[in-house]
């Protein structure tokens, strides 16, 4: 059984433990404001851009597409471009994501694919690069950047097209962690390349004729490579509001488990403190009455 002091030290090491968590809970909790709203912002841009590509998509197909939109015709060599958190302290947020697409990692493997992986942020390449090794082309170090931009998010689509246009990918994939809510986001899969066509302006009357100059293909050219910029930036930004998110559950839930734990060892200490004190007087009663 411990001693009265070691029980004391105990408490004490769960109290200044408490109140890290909750400082850092109180930190997550003014990140996740402002990463919210820079997710929220974002998604009208994506979702407009979308809708764009996808009106001027009806127009071009055959051997005229873009190649980033058309794909290689081929399913052999794909690309999954893995992003999570660079740092720890926010639960399953990282191993969530890289549960799903370790699934798919290994159904592709199972089916004779040619799989290459590139990760974003430390932790995802902590855990992709034993299993997978050499599969690993290339990883990104976010925790440097203060605030996430298109220039951020631009390195990574460079080293997805770089890998396209060399004809060494046919498939590019994007996981990431979509933020829906305060305790809910969900790994989801985003097919990048050959870009996903939906999301086009729903028609309330006669559809309207367009003339483009330049043409179709020409746009499309600009356009589709910025589109690519845009979605990863839009689920980095979605994974960081995602972290604080799930940061702030994990250090609130610590906090309460430190509180639960100073409470035991409070009730353990005072317990002990109080047979030592009954043993004593037993001892100087008893040895008063030899006398």
């Amino acid at each position: 059984m411990a001693s009265l002091k070691e029980m004391r030290n105990r408490i004490s090491s769960v109290k200044a433990t408490q109140k890290i968590t909750k400082a850092m809970q109180m930190v997550a909790a003014a990140k996740l404001r402002r990463s919210q709203d820079a997710a929220e912002a974002a998604r009208p841009y994506a979702r407009r851009l979308a809708s764009v590509i996808a009106n001027l998509a009806t127009g071009v197909s055959g051997d005229g597409a873009p190649a980033l939109l058309a794909g290689t015709g081929r399913d052999d060599r794909h690309l999954v471009v893995v992003a999570a958190a660079d740092r720890g302290l926010a639960g399953g947020f990282t191993s969530s994501i890289v549960r799903a697409a370790r699934a798919h990692i290994d159904g592709l493997i199972a089916q004779g694919k040619d799989v290459k992986i590139v990760c974003v942020g430390k932790k995802v390449t902590a855990q992709l690069r034993r299993p997978y090794g050499e599969r690993v082309v290339d990883n990104f170090d976010l925790s440097a950047y203060r605030q996430l931009t298109l220039s951020v998010a631009q390195p990574i689509a460079d080293v997805v097209t770089k890998l396209y246009e060399a004809g060494d990918i046919d498939v590019v994939t994007l996981f990431y962690s979509r933020f829906k809510s305060v305790v809910q986001q969900i790994p989801t899969a985003l097919q990048l390349i050959p870009a996903v066509v939906e999301g086009g302006e729903p028609a309330s009357g006669p559809a309207a004729v367009y003339e483009y100059e330049p043409s179709e293909e020409a746009i499309l050219e600009t356009l589709l490579p910025r589109n690519l910029t845009v979605q990863i930036l839009s689920a980095l930004l979605d994974n960081m509001a995602g972290f604080y998110a799930s940061q702030m559950t994990a250090m609130d839930n610590a906090t309460r488990n430190a509180g639960d734990m100073i409470k035991r060892y409070t009730l353990e200490y005072n317990r002990s403190r109080q047979a030592q004190i009954t043993k004593e007087l037993i001892e100087i009663i008893s040895g008063a009455e030899a006398v």
